[in-house]
């Protein structure tokens, strides 16, 4: 039975016996365990009672369906999750994105903490990370981004999975996060949040919103700090000491049939990692570090104007200026980025179809300082795309979106994108999709290969030898929402994922000291499941999620196993709730053994985290942490790294380094 077929028959309650019965034996433990559970709430349909849930607003898709009415499958993480996530890592949204099913955040600097997301064991780089819409994170930022963005201010934040080209371009093969900041409200917002860590790290942030009329405003600040901290007393940090200030203004103007956002964001930050002595000053002698520092400043405009038609013209740019001095023994690498957005686009609706035009240009301009001779990165690029997308209610029960897109690079020319969603709605309660679609990546220098290496020994991208990485992918999944009895609700979604991408690009060894890009092998993909499903009762809500994804590489190796990607991961969160009043969770996460670039094999491990939080009063919260209460660190394991310490090679990160950590604070909303 393939994957499509079982997901139609199992949407009629006839079958599910006779599927239970003789195909069950056929199918793998995790699908019949999702088979028998669906049929389970099949049963159950006939007496069942729609749930009453809160209206969710997604931007992401741009249209303007109702979020049970979007083909194109989109996760949605709202108020209340972000809320318990940032209790838990108050300075950085790495803890928000890595506890979601199908995502994994992998570090790639054993001192200085570097981190990216990979989703569905895809490298961080076919993830593209937005806010509000633009891209502000790409390129050189990418390795730090997710440490340098506190949640405090974000009012939710959508993840799409698979190709999702034709409104955000190529880039975007394993998947998009977008991150939607909180907007002024009815009534104005003052919320401040202080914490505290076992590893002698402060986190401070505050938000204002209020409106004054047609003018609205917002204001988040934060400043973030922490000690190098070493649990495994190996004389390195696993904690860098890190010092950041955030500053992130915006207007809001709204005149009848207009509305112009304006807004401004400024970081800057110093983080030294490595040999602690040296980073205490007591060092004497030749010692390992890992000196960033870095400033971003970018600008965020948005016009939409109302058409008498209803029909909406939105007119957005971004321009983000970047820099950073990477410093290691003996070693600088130092440069700028100078990037760019801009976008317009028509959306309305005609008939049954809502539909969206318009054109982009990104641009990216990098120089780097004190140049090594040999080692010349510097280039200019820029990407011109149209697109078109189309969202038809085509029955009853069935909707189809389809996009095309088109774009220009300046470097590795033209590339047609088409995408197409299915959807199919057998009762209010159970959703069904299917949708796929093509995608690009263009060769960047910026992986998480040279952010390994410090872009030490890296040589130049030469684009006459490489071309750009494509790639084609599928998504099937099937959504299942009920009330059960006696207060008890169900929901269950099984997602099927394959993504294939050709001519993957590689940093691969040229001699001893030297590194350089090339695309050996023919292709690379990746294939498996997700499995989520929550139950909530009375003030209970249970959470399980497994992810089992399998992505090798394809090549004159033959085919090998992809390193550093757990095949299977579960996540388990059971959380206690008095509305306005209590909350307690409890955390497990399993991660399965993983593939290391020496050709061994890491072992499995599991993580688990216990959270409080004490409301008093409706503006006033205290909330206590206790992360990885089991010490789960890869120092307890084995060597960090082989060498000596003043120059160590460090081996692959697989595993947490900074073991269990306690943090609490308090939180205060006026």
């Amino acid at each position: 039975m393939d994957a499509l077929s079982f997901l139609v028959i199992t949407t009629d309650v006839r079958n599910c016996k006779k599927i239970v019965g003789s195909s069950i034996s056929l199918l793998p433990y995790w699908l019949s365990i999702y088979l028998a559970l669906f049929c389970f709430t099949q049963t159950k349909l006939a007496q069942a009672q729609e749930e009453t849930i809160d209206e969710i607003v997604v931007t992401s898709t741009r249209s303007r369906r109702s979020f049970e009415e979007q083909p194109t499958r989109v996760e949605v993480l709202g108020s209340e999750e972000i809320n318990e996530k940032s209790n838990m890592k108050p300075g950085d949204i790495r803890m928000l994105l890595n506890e979601s099913t199908g995502i994994h955040v992998q570090q790639t600097s054993a001192t200085s903490f570097n981190s990216s997301i990979r989703i569905q064991g895809l490298d961080g780089k076919y993830t593209q990370l937005l806010r509000d819409g633009m891209p502000l994170y790409g390129g050189f930022s990418g390795g730090l981004s997710l440490l340098q963005i506190a949640p405090l201010d974000l009012q939710q934040v959508e993840v799409i999975k698979g190709a999702n080209s034709t409104l955000y371009g190529g880039g975007a093969i394993a998947g998009l996060v977008n991150l939607i900041t909180k907007t002024p409200g009815t009534e104005p917002e003052q919320s401040f949040l202080l914490n505290a860590t076992s590893a002698d790290g402060i986190d401070a942030s505050g938000f204002f919103s209020g409106r004054n009329g047609n003018v609205g405003t917002t204001l988040f600040a934060s400043y973030n700090r922490s000690e190098a901290f070493d649990p495994a007393e190996n004389k390195l940090s696993a904690i860098p000491e890190f010092e950041r200030w955030t500053f992130n203004p915006r207007v809001i103007l709204e005149r009848e049939n207009n509305e112009l956002t304006l807004g401004i964001s400024a970081m800057e930050e110093d983080r030294l990692g490595g040999n602690m002595n040296f980073i205490e000053g007591n060092n004497t002698e030749p010692a390992y570090f890992e000196d960033s520092a870095t400033k971003r400043l970018s600008t965020q405009l948005d016009y939409i104007h109302r058409l008498k038609s209803g029909n909406e013209l939105v007119l957005r740019n971004s321009i983000s200026h970047f820099k950073r001095d990477l410093n290691v023994p003996g070693f600088l690498f130092s440069g700028t980025q100078l990037s760019s957005f801009s976008e317009a686009h028509l959306l309305g609706t005609r008939g049954r179809v809502d539909w969206v035009a318009g054109l982009n240009l990104w641009t990216e301009d990098f120089e780097q300082n004190k140049v090594a001779p040999g080692f010349e990165h510097d280039f200019n690029s820029h990407t011109l795309g149209a697109f078109v997308q189309g969202t038809l209610s085509i029955a009853q029960n069935w909707s189809l979106e389809g996009g095309l897109r088109m774009d220009h690079s300046s470097l590795y020319g033209s590339f047609m994108l088409p995408r197409v969603s299915l959807l199919y709605t057998p009762s209010s309660n159970t959703t069904l999709r299917i949708g796929g679609g093509l995608g690009y990546k263009k060769p960047t220098l910026f992986t998480e290969e040279a952010e390994r290496h410090q872009f030490r020994g890296v040589l130049p991208l030469e684009p006459e030898l490489l071309e750009a990485e494509r790639s084609a992918g599928l998504n099937v999944d099937a959504n299942r929402s009920l009330e059960l009895r006696n207060g008890l609700s169900l929901n269950l979604n099984l997602l099927l994922f394959y993504t294939r991408v050709d001519d993957p690009l590689r940093l691969v060894p040229l001699n001893q000291d030297q590194l350089f890009y090339r695309q050996p092998d023919d292709y690379l993909d990746t294939r498996g499941t997700e499995i989520n499903a929550v139950w909530n009762w009375d003030n209970f809500k249970l959470f399980l999620g497994y992810t089992h994804a399998e992505v090798k590489e394809h090549g004159a190796r033959g085919t090998i196993d992809y390193p550093l990607v757990p095949q299977d991961r579960l996540n388990t969160v059971l959380v206690y709730e008095r509305e306005d009043d209590l909350r307690i969770g409890l955390e497990a996460y399993y991660y399965s053994q993983q593939e290391l670039n020496n050709g061994s094999r890491s072992r499995d491990y599991w993580i688990v985290g216990l959270m409080m939080e004490k409301m008093i009063g409706d503006d006033f919260s205290m909330f206590l942490n206790f992360e990885n209460l089991m010490d789960t660190r890869q120092t307890r394991w084995g060597p960090l790294y082989t060498g000596s310490l003043s120059n160590p090679m460090f081996n692959d990160i697989y595993a947490p380094l900074d073991g269990f950590v306690v943090n609490g604070g308090i939180k205060l909303r006026l």
